[in-house]
């Protein structure tokens, strides 16, 4: 091989590793691929022997009874976030409240939507509602006849039954729920 032909080929070479090098990824690179946006929120079912505290909201989108929650504020502590969340919508301070499941979906928009689901029978203090709603005791028997916002069946498998840890919505099933 001439000086000429090696300094040809050789440029050829460089050209394909430098090509090879701008698609290889580095650690940095797959951190950020993994990275998606995430809402995390919480939801807890406090009860006391046969009857579970019961949230009835207005507006917004939403008209119907849910078990209290609220999103996790940045920094916070999940645990932290459910009990603070459980002071300023019921007027409870809640202990050791227990993870019992999660309930997840995927936005149309690629965002993550997390609720991560507590129930706890540990509480004092006054009850009082907020201006998410009107907060009332419910028999656990009347629970499902109830005007439910959201999956309410499948999330009481989780948090009452603990048959399953996972609601899962498949908003490309026409938010078909999935129990796991």
């Amino acid at each position: 091989m001439s000086y000429l032909d090696y300094i040809f080929f050789s440029s050829e070479i460089n050209e394909i590793i430098y090509w090879w090098l701008s698609l290889s990824t580095t650690e940095e690179d797959i951190e950020v691929e993994r990275r998606e946006q995430v809402i995390l929120t919480n939801m807890c079912m406090i009860y006391d022997g046969t009857k579970v505290l019961v949230e009835e909201k207005v507006g917004k989108g939403a008209d119907g009874i849910i078990f209290p929650g609220g999103h996790v504020e940045e920094n916070e502590a999940i645990v932290d976030s459910v009990i603070r969340e459980m002071k300023e919508e019921t007027g409870l301070t809640i202990e050791k409240p227990k993870l019992c499941g999660v309930k997840e979906w995927l936005n149309e928009d690629g965002s993550r939507y997390v609720v991560f689901l507590f129930k706890t029978d540990r509480f004092s203090g006054e009850l009082s509602s907020s201006s998410e709603g009107k907060v009332f005791w419910m028999e656990r028997s009347e629970v499902l006849k109830a005007n439910w916002i959201w999956q309410m069946d499948e999330l009481l498998k989780i948090m009452a039954d603990g048959e399953y840890t996972e609601l899962y919505l498949d908003h490309e099933k026409n938010w078909t729920a999935v129990l796991k």
